[in-house]
């Protein structure tokens, strides 16, 4: 592999990014429905220790129990998701409470981490978890070989998630019906498009994609199972939509950069550079602040195009 420091930094930032952008994405997707979904951090904590679990009880292939281990990571981020999209779209409950609710009930000190002990996986390594492929037989090419062909499964099949979010939402007629809900859910609904079929479909992939993320982190990131282990993960993708502007190739560009600063200072500890790590560990925070300071200027939100009916609740006339 290429030593250069570059190098290693752009390759850390997709493999550290690449949870942020499941969560990021499927966020996205979430509230150009109009809702706003602040249990992304739950519902990756969620998605980490089912899937972390399955791995550990499910005898096979490995690349079958890793397949399944994925999916049953996406099931109970759906699951959590579930729970909101009762709360905010049937009950029309606040969508700020609702989020911070599922966060605290799936997060660190509810279901993920009683889902953790009771199956006494904490700290324990995961029997089969995803490896780096070699791309097109490329891994070794100068430069290009360690940034792009030497990842595992889950970063190219986030690419995939990221073109498909593109087309989706701005080639389809569905992708055209999905901006409208969130924008002005009166005018859709007197289109004849249900609204809230749109939200609750919609929550519950912005959930699947978050279970997924989370199980980045326990089957391809840490390869083991700890109480928390996003670290915040969750709210960083949430900051991650504000800062693409809504738009799934933005938001990947946002998920590598702040994915690079979470793996700085493993990096430069490699390379023997002595520095606080307490710095390392709250640099991407810092730069969420300077980032959402920045993108809530009179200008950025001009640009931004945010729906206009994200966090409001929608009732119909009769």
């Amino acid at each position: 592999m290429n030593d250069n420091l570059i190098v290693v930094l752009l390759a850390s930032a997709i493999v550290y990014g690449t949870p942020l952008l499941y969560a990021a994405l499927g966020e996205t997707l979430t509230e150009r429905s109009g809702v706003l979904n602040l249990g992304l951090e739950g519902m990756m904590l969620m998605g980490a220790v089912s899937g972390f679990w399955l791995v550990q009880i499910f005898d096979g292939p490995a690349w079958l129990v890793l397949t399944v281990a994925v999916v049953v990571a996406a099931l109970a981020g759906t699951a959590t998701a579930l729970i909101h999209a009762v709360l905010v779209v049937s009950l029309r409950a606040n969508q700020i409470v609702s989020g911070i609710a599922i966060t605290i009930f799936a997060g660190v000190i509810g279901l993920s981490a009683y889902l953790g002990t009771l199956g006494r996986v904490g700290g324990v390594p995961a029997k089969h978890h995803f490896r780096p492929l070699n791309l097109f037989g490329l891994k070794d090419t100068p430069i290009l070989g360690p940034i792009f062909f030497n990842h595992h499964a889950l970063v190219y099949l986030s690419w995939v998630f990221v073109i498909l979010c593109n087309w989706y939402l701005y080639r389809t007629s569905l992708g055209l019906r999905l901006r409208s809900v969130g924008d002005s859910p009166e005018t859709a609904d007197a289109a004849g498009i249900n609204v809230a079929r749109y939200r609750y479909v919609h929550t519950l992939i912005g959930g699947a994609l978050a279970g997924i993320g989370g199980s980045v982190f326990s089957l391809a990131i840490a390869l083991n199972w700890l109480d928390g282990m996003t670290a915040g993960a969750g709210w960083i993708a949430i900051a991650l939509v504000i800062f693409g502007f809504w738009r799934p190739s933005l938001v990947m560009v946002g998920a590598y950069l702040f994915g690079g600063l979470s793996g700085l200072g493993f990096t430069l500890q490699t390379r023997q550079v002595r520095l606080p790590p307490e710095l390392f560990a709250a640099l991407p925070y810092l730069v969420a602040i300077v980032v959402l300071t920045v993108v809530s200027s009179s200008w950025a939100r001009r640009r931004a195009a945010a729906p206009a009916a994200l966090g409001e609740p929608y009732v119909r006339e009769s």
